[in-house]
């Protein structure tokens, strides 16, 4: 049992957080709480739905916006199990804060022999959580993780009413992990990946010019970071012997381990209800079960033996509702507001202090003004709640956990400008 837990305190390590996929990647989709993806119509449709660009008017449409990106402390109330001690022990506490600055790029060109181009510059997944206190730290003393995305997309427009798009992923991701159990094991460690590679398809069927259907879909990548870790382990861990309790063994040695962004599927509808107000409704499959294990590979034998252990994740499918509401309130100001239903894919029994999560509520509204017929800005924002977690002794948590995880919301606030030419 000893051993068990300790291998799970360990390997939690990279867990990623939960739903650490961020799809919200411009002004649009962060005021529209991410139902927006029949609707696309600007040069984010790049990136949400290429096969729009074929219905939008024949100009070049650009969009630059920064996230700034608030994670209050989660806390934690509860107990966790001590491995060496054989016992549950109190263990409350709080993460700390982060913040972020996210940029994303998107470009969508004019019409060229029936096709159109597009790119978009975005940052799909990522984040970040600390601990401070023990056992937090034997887990999450640091984990951060960045990603970012170049995809160029086209579309092709195959009659007036149905136009189909697609586009290829290219993902950079770097991170780095902190864990420590005093006198036992320390790590230390930092990866990056080559550039890795995935596609996005996508149709457009526009029955009526008030109403849009489509589908997307985005395949897996394999984020695979590869890079060096240091820190000790503790020869006791090794040999078993209480005389080696206070021995430390300091390595360094190269690591590598693979985490899945997942693929995702959706099916969106637009209707636009009056010459002035467009409602969308979006349904998001993402396919968490594609993260099954994780398995950290050293290639020093004694931190392999310690570290190296595989561990399952057994993640779930997921569902998204969301839903959108976009209102021409002059001939100069759009407004706009939505709700989302997001599900957690991390079973009861999985959840860490990594990144806890939970089923989210999100609410989210946002404005564009139109300097001119050419130049536009835009502000949005979106709060992410996160409801309670509760780990009951019955879930048997492979982390030693038993207790209530609560405050784990986000804040994304966006600004932008737009230009069409």
């Amino acid at each position: 049992m000893n051993k068990f837990l300790l291998s799970s305190m360990i390997f939690t390590l990279a867990a990623f957080g939960a739903a650490y996929k961020i799809p919200e990647q411009s002004a649009r989709s962060i005021a529209l709480g991410g139902a927006y993806v029949a609707g696309a119509e600007d040069a984010d449709a790049a990136y949400f739905n290429p096969a729009n660009m074929s219905f939008m008017p024949n100009k070049s449409f650009f969009e630059l916006s920064t996230t700034a990106i608030y994670l209050p402390s989660i806390r934690f109330k509860g107990k966790v199990y001590y491995p060496f001690e054989g016992t549950l022990k109190q263990a409350n506490a709080k993460s700390k804060s982060e913040a972020f600055l996210v940029p994303h790029m998107h470009w969508v060109s004019k019409e060229y022999k029936g096709l159109r181009f597009g790119l978009s510059l975005v940052t799909p997944a990522g984040l970040s959580k600390r601990w401070h206190s023990q056992p937090q730290i034997w887990s999450a003393e640091e984990f951060t993780l960045r990603v970012g995305e170049i995809n160029p997309s086209f579309s092709y427009k195959l009659s007036d009413t149905l136009s189909i798009g697609g586009g290829i992923r290219a993902l950079y991701s770097d991170g780095k992990v902190k864990v420590k159990y005093p006198h036992l094991f320390k790590e230390d460690m930092k990866g990056d990946t080559d550039l890795r590679w995935g596609y996005n398809l996508a149709l457009s069927y526009r029955p009526d010019p008030q109403i849009t259907l489509a589908t997307t879909f985005r395949s897996k990548i394999g984020l695979k970071e590869k890079g060096h870790a240091t820190g000790y382990l503790g020869a006791f861990l090794l040999t078993k012997d209480p005389k080696d309790l206070n021995t430390l063994i300091p390595y360094h040695t190269a690591a590598k381990v693979t985490v899945p962004l997942p693929s995702t599927w959706t099916l969106a509808g637009a209707l636009r209800i009056s010459q002035t107000t467009k409602i969308e409704l979006t349904y998001e499959r993402t396919f968490w079960s594609e993260y099954k294990t994780l398995d950290f590979d050293f290639d020093d034998p004694s931190v392999e033996a310690v570290l190296g252990r595989p561990k399952a994740k057994n993640w779930r499918d997921t569902n998204t509702f969301r839903i959108g509401i976009t209102h021409n309130s002059s001939a100069k100001l759009t407004t706009m507001v939505g709700f989302a239903y997001d599900q957690s894919p991390v079973p009861e029994s999985r959840v860490g202090f990594e990144l806890p999560d939970a089923d989210a509520y999100i609410l989210s509204l946002g404005a564009l003004y139109s300097y001119s017929d050419r130049l536009r800005f835009g502000i949005s924002y979106l709060f992410d709640y996160k409801t309670e977690r509760t780990i009951s002794p019955a879930a048997r948590n492979n982390n030693g956990i038993v207790g209530k995880f609560d405050e784990g919301n986000a804040h994304l606030l966006n600004f932008s400008i737009a230009y069409r030419y």
